[in-house]
């Protein structure tokens, strides 16, 4: 056990190391005497558990209404069409892009990203060291 760090204080090992033996024996003596002060929780405990299990058993299972039932999902095959890919290039300089360059296959299907180009510092007619 490491010494509690104290300065100006000397730090005697040998008192320190009793009082850890000290707290390792009261630790082990309420080990061996807790079943006969407290083991009456564990025997509570178990009657629970049993009791439990038997409400359990007899559990009823409700059928859901019809309206609250969720369909089984659909196939992703009946939504979902996935053509054939162009050939794969021979070259890496050729790979790099080789798919954004046929149209059916570009990401960007509803249009290019537009980024504003608008400052609320600009529109306030204040300069751009005004908020730091």
């Amino acid at each position: 056990m490491a010494a509690p760090k104290t300065p100006g204080k000397p730090c005697n090992f040998v008192d320190q190391d009793q009082i850890w033996k000290v707290h390792v024996n009261v630790e082990l003596e309420s080990a061996k005497t807790w079943p006969q002060k407290w083991g009456f929780l564990t025997e509570s405990y178990n009657e629970v558990i049993q009791e439990s299990s038997k409400i359990n058993d007899t559990v009823v299972k409700l059928e859901l209404p019809q309206h609250l039932k969720t369909r089984p999902p659909t196939p992703p095959e009946k939504y979902i069409e996935v053509g054939p890919s162009p050939p794969v290039p021979q070259t890496m300089q050729a790979f790099i892009g080789w798919r954004s360059g046929v149209p059916a296959l570009q990401l960007e299907r509803y249009g290019r990203v537009k980024c504003g180009k608008k400052s609320f510092l600009k529109e306030l007619g204040w300069d751009l060291d005004a908020c730091s």
